[in-house]
C-alpha cells in the first residue's frame, strides 16, 4: 500500500468536497477546482476527510494512488490557501512592470516582453525587480513561473537573467579562471 496514498486528508472547514461522475469538485474561498479520476481509483468522504483507495493491486494502480491523493491534496490547499512562486531579476537595467494585468519585462533585448496571465493566474510586482505568481492551481502557477523564467533563464558567468527566488546559481569561473589554474599544472612540473 502506498504510504502517500493511503493517509486521509482533512477537509478545512471553509472548504467543500464533492465526488460525482468520476471527478472531485473542490471549492473554497479562493475558487474551485475540478479533478478527474481515473477509474483505477476509489475517492471516498468521510466525516471531514477524503480517503483515496485503489481497487486492485496492478502496478498501474498503484502508481496513481499517491498521485491522485496528492493531486486532491494539492486543490485543497490551494482552494483554501493558494499558492505562490516568487522570481526575481537579476542584472544591469533589467526591471519589471505591471500595465494593467500584462507583466511588462525588460531583460536585455530591444524590445519589451509582455506576458498575459491565464486564466487564475495573478502577477504582482515588488519593487522593480521582484515577480509574484500566484494562483489556485499549483501545476499552472510553476508552469507560468517557468515560462517567465525560459524568457532569460540566468548565464553561467554573471548570474544576470530570471531567477527562482531561491535559486541558487553556480557561476563559472571565465577564461582568465581556466587560464590560471592551467599555468600552476604547468608550472608544478
Amino acid at each position: 500500500m502506498s504510504r502517500v496514498g493511503r493517509k486521509p486528508i482533512e477537509i478545512p472547514q471553509q472548504v467543500t468536497v464533492e465526488v460525482k461522475n468520476g471527478q472531485v469538485v473542490v471549492a473554497g474561498p479562493k475558487g474551485s477546482l475540478s479533478l478527474k479520476i481515473r477509474p483505477e481509483i476509489e475517492v471516498s468522504l468521510k466525516e471531514n476527510q477524503v480517503i483515496v483507495s485503489r481497487r486492485n493491486n496492478e502496478q498501474l494502480s498503484r502508481s496513481l494512488h499517491g498521485l491522485t491523493r496528492t493531486l486532491i491534496a494539492n486543490a485543497i490547499e490551494g482552494v483554501s490557501k493558494g499558492f505562490r512562486k516568487t522570481l526575481k531579476l537579476v542584472g544591469t537595467g533589467y526591471r519589471v512592470s505591471l500595465e494593467g494585468e500584462e507583466l511588462v519585462l525588460l531583460v536585455g533585448f530591444s524590445h519589451p516582453v509582455k506576458i498575459k496571465p491565464p486564466e487564475g493566474i495573478k502577477f504582482e510586482v515588488e519593487g522593480n525587480d521582484k515577480i509574484k505568481v500566484l494562483g489556485i492551481d499549483r501545476a499552472l502557477v510553476g508552469q507560468i513561473a517557468a515560462q517567465i523564467r525560459d524568457v532569460r533563464p540566468p548565464e553561467p558567468y554573471k548570474g544576470k537573467g530570471i531567477r527562482y527566488g531561491d535559486e541558487d546559481v553556480k557561476l563559472k569561473p571565465g577564461k582568465a579562471g581556466k587560464a590560471g589554474a592551467a599555468g600552476m599544472k604547468e608550472g608544478a612540473k
